[in-house]
């Protein structure tokens, strides 16, 4: 072998590790694969006689969310007035009892609070690029989004800390959808000539994953009912009614009805006509107030619809099909580290459906986790009363961030099924009122998330929301309810009257209402043993009294 092959052998061999070495730097600085959107949804039934595919301003390429919703105002001219005069767009609500309510001013037991949080939570709001709590979205020229709604292509979503605005191609690596999911750049002609009637998909997206997940917050309210088992919900359920969300929540020039801030607790005006009324979702308005057949049995539970909400018998669990939710939520151990000195987690329950779920996160604390979880019971006429940030409490009890409003005595009120999510969260203990928190902001030096401070993140909380705060801060354990309205159970699998007319039956303890079969010991269950007892006597004494004649061999003719 001469010296030049010699030379080329190492040469060849040089050159074939560079290429390895090369391959693996090229390899490492390729970008995280995109994410898959779903495939299309089923189609719903439509009558419209508008097919958008064939609409010429919507040939175009799209490159931002509100460049769509400006050719759609060239035809629907009024809708972004509607629009922009709802609660999904202004997230403000004025109760019955004075308050303004609504996400963008409650505190709640779960994030917290949208102010100083705003792209993470907006992700999820009905337009693009609200920032700033401190102002109504309309002052801030932020336009509303048609596609979150009326989208029926299925691969239009939502970037999850873009304040609304869609992922779009190049979609940054790493980037998450409002589900959790990798996101994937969004067609947004495509979209857009595919709009039409929301399907489950479209509020889904959005209510099925509040409060950071999968039936995180509701608990009846998870990714099954985007196509639900029968035995789940009889009304979403493709084996049952097929409902899509608006055929209960029916809307008028944009606005829907039925809300967790403005429920119809009873609806004596139901009308048993489908569709009639557009000012109410409630099972009267389809079911009348006597949704029972006129059997012994369906007349005796025909009694009950004045006292009992239909879901207390209808939804006997939530959490139903496999997606757990949350049912408590300790934030005072939020900031613990590894071993390492870095956030870590823990996966310590495991979900029907195979999932592991966290119960604990350094960012967020420990969590429990329920599945076919049977509510609590309320007295309920549809008001509830938040403990917003400016209300007094009482650390040394238990706070309800929401009181349910109700009264056995008021005609109104019915016996309702409630999710009680319990959580131990921050307040200032120097005024003794609830706290407002910034925890998510990856660039600022106070979001908790990041820097594990409770002290900045509430200092920058309070600031946000407009809020004094005294400097001293600690934790207070919270109920917070949520009424319970999907997940309706087929008939067979709702609630038999033992489960409530029983020693331990459901309704113990419930003030306003005399349960038969619920105390033994009361004076009425006394009574009634001592009949019983008195009959027993009396029929002994009866064949006593036989035995003793036929002794003496009397006869009887």
């Amino acid at each position: 072998m001469n010296r030049w092959s010699g030379r080329r052998r190492i040469a060849l061999g040089l050159g074939f590790w560079l290429g390895l070495l090369g391959a693996a730097v090229a390899e490492s600085e390729t970008p995280a694969a995109a994410g898959t959107p779903p495939p299309a949804p089923a189609a719903i039934p439509n009558t419209s006689t508008a097919d958008h595919s064939k609409f010429e301003i919507l040939q175009q390429e799209f490159t931002s969310g509100p460049a769509v919703t400006e050719a759609c105002l060239s035809c629907h001219t009024e809708a972004d007035d509607q629009v922009m005069h709802s609660i999904h767009f202004n997230w403000e609500y004025e109760s019955a009892s004075g308050q303004t309510l609504g996400k963008k001013n409650v505190i709640n037991a779960f994030c917290g609070n949208v102010a100083g949080n705003e792209a993470r939570c907006t992700s999820c709001h009905a337009g693009y690029g609200w920032e700033d709590m401190a102002s109504a979205p309309a002052q801030q020229s932020v336009t509303m989004d048609c596609l979150a709604c009326h989208d029926r292509s299925g691969q239009y979503t939502k970037t999850s800390t873009g304040a609304g605005h869609p992922p779009l191609d190049p979609v940054k690596p790493g980037t998450k959808t409002i589900t959790g999911a990798p996101a994937w750049a969004v067609d947004l002609t495509k979209a857009a000539q595919s709009v039409g009637v929301p399907g489950r998909d479209n509020c889904g997206n959005c209510h099925f994953y509040g409060g950071g997940g999968d039936n995180v917050k509701h608990g009846d309210l998870s990714s099954v009912l985007y196509e639900p088992p029968l035995a789940v919900d009889v009304h979403m359920s493709p084996d049952g009614e097929n409902f899509t969300c608006n055929a209960c929540h029916v809307s008028d020039q944009h606005q829907w009805a039925g809300s967790r801030y403005d429920i119809l607790a009873s609806d004596p005006e139901g009308t048993g006509k489908p569709g009639e009324r557009r000012d109410v979702a409630s099972c009267e308005s389809c079911h009348s107030a006597n949704p029972h057949p006129t059997t012994l049995e369906g007349m005796k539970l025909n009694d009950h619809v004045d006292v009992v909400a239909c879901q207390a018998c209808h939804i006997p669990e939530f959490a139903r099909g496999g997606v757990a939710t949350k049912t408590v939520w300790d934030w005072s151990t939020a900031g613990r580290m590894g071993d390492d000195g870095k956030p870590m987690h823990e996966s310590n329950f495991v979900q029907s459906d195979g999932q592991a779920l966290h119960t604990y996160m350094s960012q967020k604390g420990d969590f429990d986790w329920g599945e076919d979880v049977v509510p609590v019971y309320a007295w309920f006429d549809g008001q509830v009363e938040y403990t917003t940030g400016d209300q007094t409490i009482d650390p040394t009890t238990v706070v309800e961030v929401n009181r349910i409003h109700g009264d056995p005595e008021d005609g109104k009120s019915r016996i309702w099924p409630f999710k009680r999510m319990e959580g131990r969260q921050a307040y200032d203990a120097g005024n003794n009122r609830l706290a407002y928190s910034h925890v998510w902001g990856p660039t600022t030096d106070s979001a908790f998330w990041t820097h594990f401070d409770w002290d900045k993140a509430i200092t920058a909380g309070m600031e946000a929301a407009g809020v004094e705060y005294s400097g001293d801060y600690g934790f207070v354990d919270t109920y917070m309810y949520w009424p319970t309205t999907h997940m309706v159970a087929p008939a067979e699998d709702a609630m038999d009257c033992v489960e409530c007319h029983a020693e331990d039956g459901r309704l113990v303890g419930l003030a306003g209402i005399y349960m038969p079969g619920t105390n033994s010991m009361s004076w009425i269950g006394i009574l009634g043993r001592l009949m019983v007892l008195a009959t027993l006597l009396g029929i002994a004494f009866h064949a006593l009294i036989r035995l003793v004649t036929r002794g003496k061999g009397g006869s009887h003719v």
